[in-house]
């Protein structure tokens, strides 16, 4: 594994050690991926699966508005073939770690009979300007959202770019009331954070960003979801969904800072539930419809 800065003892030891004298604050996050759950060996390359294991994580770190520093890897490997299994998806993993000047710091290795199990996880540090937090939204802020949502099973969800660099632009020169990453769907994950701050979410569903792949998604399958419906519901798109005031809002989306985007998708409002204003002006109910933790997807 290649040397990083701060990486001062790394894997051949008990325990890494890392340099922590730019911050007095950890964060710590973390996520399994079980083969026949989270993936099959007929739908993602090995390396697609360690990128992915990586991701997900820098993902929960970027919805911090934090800064990743270390990693550390844990394998349960198949024991047909448990060597080069683990090296490809250490190559999947490198050139992200590498990107974002991530050390992977040690983990854990063991070998069984069963499916292979991938747990990651990473430590960082506040962004410039302090973290974010899920909480903090107010009657009257507004709902932003980076990049394009939807599709997300037609591959995205195995090379999407998790919003680190997008993150820090942000936590540096504007201020976001509250934030997380669009995992489970934007339907679920907003509904999520309305019932956290105790407010009511009202969607502008024209203003959502839609991707090209929700749109394919939906073509090839006309008498399923619309393309709105999959951008509300296929979920693993791993964007920014953040909270601000609506003078902030007028200043981002004059700046457009990120080459990805942002743009401005609904606000909150005195009351509880997901909601979308219909073009007569009127409110109707959206079904908090997504990946459910424990069911069949």
């Amino acid at each position: 594994l290649p040397a990083e800065p701060r990486l001062q003892l790394g894997p051949g030891d008990d325990a890494a050690l890392i340099d922590w004298s730019a911050s007095q604050s950890c964060l710590m996050a973390v996520d399994t991926m079980v083969e026949g759950l989270d993936f099959t060996h007929e739908t993602a390359t090995l390396e697609a699966i360690g990128y992915k294991a990586l991701a997900i994580n820098l993902s929960d770190l970027a919805a911090m508005g934090s800064l990743p520093v270390a990693a550390t890897v844990s394998l349960v490997l198949p024991s047909h073939d448990s060597l080069p299994t683990c090296q490809r998806l250490f190559e999947g993993m490198l050139p992200l770690a590498q990107h974002h000047q991530v050390a992977l710091a040690g983990g854990d290795i063991s070998i069984w009979e069963g499916p292979l199990v991938i747990t990651v996880n990473v430590v960082g540090e506040p962004g410039p300007n302090g973290i974010w937090a899920r909480q903090g939204a107010q009657p009257g802020d507004v709902i932003l959202v980076t990049g394009d949502l939807g599709g997300s099973l037609l591959g995205s969800h195995l090379d999407f770019s998790p919003r680190v660099s997008e993150a820090l632009v942000l936590n540096q020169s504007y201020q976001i009331k509250a934030a997380m990453d669009i995992s489970d769907g934007l339907a679920v994950d907003l509904s999520t954070l309305a019932r956290e701050n105790q407010v009511k979410a009202v969607l502008q569903p024209a203003q959502i960003p839609i991707s090209a792949a929700a749109y394919q998604s939906s073509s090839e399958n006309p008498a399923g979801l619309t393309p709105l419906d999959h951008a509300l519901q296929d979920g693993e798109d791993f964007e920014l969904l953040l909270v601000t005031t609506a003078q902030e809002r007028d200043r981002l989306l004059r700046d457009q800072p990120l080459s990805c985007g942002i743009t401005c998708i609904g606000q909150f409002a005195v009351g509880e539930g997901l909601w979308a204003e219909t073009p007569q002006g009127d409110q109707e109910r959206v079904p908090a419809i997504g990946y459910e933790h424990g069911a069949t997807r």
